[in-house]
C-alpha cells in the first residue's frame, strides 16, 4: 500500500460540488493499494501516518503527531499512486489492485485509523473527487508498505 501524506491546515473534499469529508488541522492521505497487499500492508500504512512526527513542538523542530496536536485525517483513495511511466507518457495502472478488495483495505486503513482515536474525514471511493488543500509548509511524506522507496 502506498500513501502521500500532506501536512494540512485545512483540506476538504467534494463530490459532485457537495462537501463528503473535511479536516480543520491535520494531516490528508492520498492512499492506494497494490495487487499483492493485504491487511498487514493496510495496518503498516495507518501505523505510519498515526505516528508520523511532522508538527512542530514550541522549537519549531518537528516531533509531534497527530495525537499530539488533535490533528485529523482526511483520506482520500488513489489508485493512480500505482500510475506506471517507465515506458511511456501514459501510465499504466497494472500494478493497481481491482476496485472490490482496494475498497476493502481502503476502508481497513480508514478503520485502524479510527481505532487509534483518530478523527478521520474520507472521500468517496471510486467517486471523481476534488480535493481542497491548504498546504502547511509544504510538508509532503512517501509511506510503501512495501518500502520500495
Amino acid at each position: 500500500m502506498r500513501a502521500v501524506v500532506q501536512r494540512a491546515l485545512a483540506a476538504r473534499v467534494e463530490v459532485d460540488g457537495r462537501v463528503v469529508g473535511a479536516i480543520q488541522h491535520g494531516l490528508v492521505v492520498f492512499v492506494g493499494a497494490a495487487k499483492d497487499d493485504d491487511d498487514a500492508d493496510a495496518d503498516h500504512v495507518a501505523n505510519k501516518v498515526a505516528g508520523l512526527r511532522v508538527f512542530s513542538d514550541d522549537a519549531g523542530k518537528m516531533s509531534r503527531a497527530l495525537a499530539d496536536v488533535r490533528g485529523g485525517v482526511l483520506a482520500i483513495s488513489q489508485f493512480t499512486l500505482f500510475g506506471d511511466v517507465r515506458r511511456g507518457l501514459r501510465p499504466s495502472f497494472d500494478g493497481a489492485m481491482e476496485p472490490v478488495r482496494a475498497e476493502a483495505l481502503y476502508e481497513r486503513f480508514v478503520a485502524a485509523l479510527r481505532a487509534r482515536g483518530l478523527e478521520v474525514a474520507t472521500g468517496r471511493f471510486r467517486a471523481d473527487m476534488r480535493v481542497f488543500v491548504e498546504n502547511d509548509g509544504p510538508v509532503t511524506i512517501l509511506i510503501d508498505s512495501k518500502r520500495t522507496f
